[in-house]
């Protein structure tokens, strides 16, 4: 049987415009450093494909091309203008890597009962001397919990009134919404249909970061990736949500299908394409080994962590009880998912999930 994979938060298949502006980029095979005609052409076409990426994204900050979101966020949080580093409970690991130090602030509730960084937490936090970057989720990549709605978050407006810096990790966001208002962006590319290797830190001034020598404007050392760029910036052009086969409706009408043989975890607004979805039997690992035979890909957490078998650390931060948890995957759509294979899905996970 073909199989079916909904996996895409882990990584999702290169999109064909990426893959040819890769190829494209292999024959501008000069670095793009070097002052000859054949570096200077190099150049050209980098600084092409960062312009078409910023317009892509409506961003008219700067931008820093690095390896992927790990290397962004390694360069926001360990080069950011500050004395120190305020995580969410329910970041990625990369940014725990990144801010081995950082004070880890909780996930409260607002007046509707939906996630969103603690307000009181936050405050004390920001109250306490030296200025702070704080990092946050846009939208949690085990859940799909949406954590910087487009019209903001109260927790941006902290920050800004205590003079902080907010970097907003849009890895499961960016290139398919909009981005929200922050003061440095996280941008993975094969999130989003580029090519594997390539990411971006988006800041708003160079001012907020320590340089640190070499390429990038002096902000990231090392040879610029150029075939990659050049696949990032495709790939963004290529279209976000709007462009995906499956719509809106099929998309949250997929979840409610989940629903009738386990439990989609909320915590409030929920992006249309990343869910966790709890069983009422079988354990998450049990879940993606019968699955995987029956020829879906799904997952048991971010792709970090889902070989484990600790814990969730967000699934806990949301408040969710640890058995629960222990029978919570991970189901992702991406760009070239079909109706079809949400129902197909639907259907294989009525069988697992209800089997004994």
């Amino acid at each position: 049987m073909n199989r079916i994979y909904l996996d895409h938060a882990a990584t999702t298949p290169i999109r064909p415009e990426a893959a040819e502006a890769v190829r494209e980029g292999f024959a501008i095979w000069a670095n793009p450093s070097s002052p000859h005609a054949e570096g200077r052409a190099a150049r050209a076409a980098l600084e092409d494909a960062r312009a078409r990426a910023k317009a892509a994204l409506g961003w008219d900050g700067e931008v820093i091309f690095t390896s992927g979101a790990s290397e962004a966020l390694a360069i926001g949080l360990g080069r950011a203008k500050a004395e120190r580093r305020l995580v969410s409970a329910v970041e990625h690991d990369a940014v725990f890597r990144a801010a081995p130090d950082a004070e880890v602030l909780p996930i409260g509730r607002d007046e509707n009962g939906c996630a969103q960084l603690d307000g009181d937490a936050l405050a004390a936090a920001l109250a306490r001397p030296g200025r702070a970057i704080v990092a946050l989720q846009s939208v949690n990549s085990e859940t799909g919990t949406v954590l910087i709605p487009h019209e903001g978050t109260p927790a941006l407006a902290q920050v800004r009134e205590a003079g902080g810096l907010f970097l907003a990790d849009c890895s499961q966001s960016a290139g398919r919404v909009p981005l929200p208002d922050a003061d440095m962006i996280v941008v993975s590319g094969h999130k989003f249909g580029g090519p594997i290797g390539v990411g971006a830190l988006l800041v708003r001034d160079f001012a907020m970061l320590e340089p640190s020598g070499g390429q990038e404007r002096g902000y990231r050392a090392g040879t610029e990736n150029l075939p990659a760029v050049l696949g990032f910036a495709a790939a963004l052009e290529a279209g976000g949500l709007e462009s995906w086969p499956t719509s809106y409706p099929d998309r949250y009408d997929f979840k409610d299908l989940l629903d009738h043989s386990g439990e989609v975890l909320r915590f409030g607004p929920q992006c249309s394409h990343v869910l966790a979805v709890a069983a009422e039997k079988l354990s998450a690992v049990a879940l993606v080994i019968k699955l995987d035979a029956m020829g879906f890909a799904i997952s048991a957490g971010s792709a970090c962590s889902s070989g484990t078998l600790r814990q969730s650390r967000a699934l806990a931060a949301f408040g969710v009880e640890p058995e629960v948890a222990g029978r919570t995957v991970r189901v992702s759509i991406g760009w070239n998912t079909t109706l079809s294979e949400l129902e197909a899905f639907a259907d294989a996970w009525k069988e697992a999930a209800e089997s004994a």
